[in-house]
């Protein structure tokens, strides 16, 4: 599947769609969920146009990837997380109900978060 330029995030890093702003950076963007499922949620994002984790980590310079790494981490000590522990979550594809086709993180945290996944096969 091709990058889809009208896909929201681009939109967002066009500034064509504002958003809750966090931190950013020549690697990323990261701004706060607007349906947080957790007292914190942010969502950090590439600026390049990449549209899952394998792509990105395929695709991208070395330089992006590192650049995006430190980005979570950067972003876990604005949102007050990095001492007391969050969730880094990637879904990629139909099955993890991936909805933005843009390689994005979710960040959450600010309260214990449970197991992973529900009990079950």
């Amino acid at each position: 599947m091709p990058y889809d330029n009208n896909n929201i995030f681009a939109k967002i890093l066009r500034g064509e769609i504002p958003c809750n702003k966090i931190h950013e950076d020549a690697h990323a963007l990261a701004f706060h969920d607007i349906n947080p499922q957790a007292p914190v949620h942010a969502l950090v994002i590439p600026k390049g146009k990449y549209l899952d984790a394998p792509d990105f980590y395929l695709n991208a310079a070395p330089d992006e990837i590192a650049g995006f790494g430190r980005a979570i981490v950067a972003v876990t000590q604005k949102i007050g997380v990095a001492e007391t522990g969050y969730r880094l979550i990637a879904n990629i594809g139909a099955h993890s109900h991936q909805e933005v086709p843009h390689y994005h993180v979710h960040v959450l945290g600010g309260r214990p978060l449970g197991a992973m996944l529900p009990a079950g096969p």
